[in-house]
C-alpha cells in the first residue's frame, strides 16, 4: 500500500487522535481512509447532480420551456456553480 506524508491542522490531528482513542478506528490510517471514502461519495454525488441539472436545463431549452433571457440567466448561474465545484476540487 502506498505511503504518503500529509500535513494536518491541530484540529484535524486532535480529531484523528480522538477517533482512535475512542476505539472507532484502530489507527490514523483507518480514520483517514474512512474520510476519503466519504469525500469520494460526496464528489460522485455532486458530479451526478451537475449532470442531472445540465440534462434538465438542456431538456427545458430544447422544448422551449425557457425563453432566451431565462436560459442565459440559468446557464450563467450553472457555469458559476460548476466553476466553484471544479475550483474546490483543485485544492
Amino acid at each position: 500500500m502506498p505511503t504518503r506524508n500529509v500535513v494536518l491542522t491541530e484540529h484535524q490531528s486532535a480529531l484523528i487522535d480522538d477517533l482512535v482513542t475512542s476505539g472507532r478506528f484502530q489507527n490514523a490510517s483507518e480514520a483517514l481512509r474512512a474520510g476519503l471514502r466519504l469525500l469520494e461519495t460526496e464528489e460522485q454525488t455532486r458530479a451526478a447532480l451537475i449532470r442531472r441539472i445540465d440534462g434538465a436545463l438542456t431538456d427545458h431549452t430544447e422544448t422551449g420551456a425557457l425563453d432566451e433571457d431565462g436560459e442565459t440567466t440559468i446557464r450563467r448561474a450553472f457555469a458559476r456553480a460548476r466553476q466553484d465545484h471544479d475550483g474546490a476540487n483543485a485544492v
